[in-house]
């Protein structure tokens, strides 16, 4: 089948990338590891030892630097709808996280434990329809928020992906009625076009 022009665009921008060919030379597995990597420097968002899950983890980018950071006595576990190669120090759950059995598989995972961190870089397959896609991405910002209060430990740590838009300020409010502080991230490796940005919730309140 012939490609359109809007996907062999995409395919030169891709290759054309900075980023992406940055991540072929430094050995990670998408471009997506820039974005975490300069909020980490940023924010010291990851220190060894931590327990990370990792939300939307395919390929497998964020799961492989939060993996680096933790060294050997942390734990990154790490969830997609999509099969992703084995990292070393990760554990991998695939499924939907819409699904009740995968979260629940998450959480029976951690086997009590809590975790200090959940990044989240899920999004759906984008329709390029705003009124269709700014609903979803919202709706699983919300369950990356939902299985935060339910494991995190006091004082941790939500990152998660948002589009710009209509209910972007009212999921904002809603974190800050969980965490002690709610700071905004637009990293320099996100595509210049997208509307995504990242909320990073800090001072997770248990008892919120």
């Amino acid at each position: 089948m012939a490609r359109s022009k809007s996907s062999k665009k995409w395919l030169k921008e891709h290759f054309e990338d900075a980023y992406v060919k940055k991540s072929q030379q430094q050995g990670y597995r998408s471009r997506a590891c820039y974005k975490l990597l300069e909020i980490h420097k940023r924010d010291k968002l990851i220190v060894p030892g931590m327990t990370v899950i990792d939300l939307g983890a395919a390929p497998g980018g964020w799961a492989q630097v939060a993996a680096q950071l933790v060294g050997e006595s942390g734990r990154v576990l790490a969830s997609d709808i999509l099969d992703m190669d084995p990292i070393e120090g990760v554990t991998f759950i695939r499924g939907d996280f819409t699904d009740e059995d995968v979260y629940r598989q998450i959480v029976e995972t951690l086997d009590g434990q809590k975790a200090d961190l959940v990044i989240s870089d899920m999004a759906p397959n984008i329709s390029g329809m705003k009124d269709i896609d700014q609903p979803r991405v919202l709706y699983l910002a919300e369950l990356a928020l939902e299985l935060a209060n339910s494991v995190l430990c006091n004082n941790g740590s939500l990152l998660v992906k948002v589009f710009q838009g209509a209910g972007t300020q009212a999921f904002q409010k809603e974190l800050s009625g969980c965490f002690n502080s709610v700071k905004t991230r637009k990293p320099r490796s996100s595509r210049a076009r997208s509307s995504e940005l990242y909320f990073l919730g800090r001072g997770f309140m248990e008892e919120n």
